[in-house]
């Protein structure tokens, strides 16, 4: 078991701004000694995960494999995608939907429009739960033990002057979520980003996703977020949960 999470870990050092990385890289993003890294490294390019050119390694195509059996059993991304399709038309904007999966939020479905982030976004992508519109909203749907568990244990970065970083005040943020049935986050992941998000409820192997609409700061206030998106998302949201809900019952 530890030797797979460590060549997991090795597999998760590459991202979208660390797409070729040296052997010391490696080693010191993962924590490993630069022999256990090499060692792993070297049975991934083996296994056809790797690639390296002597200098510097980076992933092969087929590391999508090891998500593909996962997405692929997913029924919620075939019964929301023309949903996020119909969204974003009408408000130009972009639209995402995630799940939980650790400490962070795993794009399940992206629907792009103009590029607003400095990070390109797509399915796979993933980000802190707790600097997230959509990290907020599945992070009010975990139950006080897991909640609690969450704040015991991740690592929260100041990401921009605006993240909130401490435990409390993410709790009172969080409860709030709850009560209300969305998030609006403003600029605290990426400097001029704003998103707003609400939960999709019963999706079959997941429970709770996240869907959210996002956009850049200087062309949308949080005043439009509130009052022009955030009605539009959650009808789509609705629209979605309707529809599994008939999947599941046919």
């Amino acid at each position: 078991m530890q030797s797979l999470d460590r060549g997991l870990a090795v597999i998760r050092s590459f991202g979208p701004d660390r797409e070729r990385l040296s052997l010391s890289e490696v080693a010191r993003a993962t924590g490993l000694t630069r022999a256990a890294a090499r060692r792993f490294l070297l049975t991934l390019v083996k296994l056809g995960y790797v690639r390296s050119d002597g200098r510097e390694f980076s992933l092969r195509p087929r590391v999508l494999e090891l998500g593909y059996a996962y997405l692929s059993g997913l029924a919620l991304p075939d019964v929301a995608a023309p949903h996020l399709e119909e969204l974003v038309a009408k408000l130009r904007e972009s639209s995402s939907i995630s799940v939980l999966d650790g400490h962070d939020v795993f794009y399940v479905v992206r629907v792009p429009t103009k590029r607003i982030m400095t990070v390109a976004i797509s399915v796979g992508t993933r980000f802190p739960a707790y600097a997230t519109s959509m990290g907020r909203v599945l992070l009010a749907a975990l139950s006080a033990d897991d909640l609690d568990r969450y704040l015991d244990e991740a690592a929260f970065e100041p990401l921009t002057a605006r993240t909130v970083t401490d435990p409390g005040r993410l709790r009172e943020i969080i409860g709030d979520v709850a009560r209300q049935g969305y998030a609006i986050v403003d600029q605290e992941l990426e400097e001029g980003l704003r998103a707003v998000a609400a939960p999709i409820r019963g999706a079959p192997d997941v429970g709770t996703a996240a869907i959210n609409v996002s956009a850049h700061a200087s062309r949308v206030s949080i005043a439009s977020l509130r009052g022009d998106i955030l009605p539009a998302l959650l009808e789509t949201a609705r629209q979605i949960e309707a529809d599994l809900q008939a999947q599941g019952t046919t």
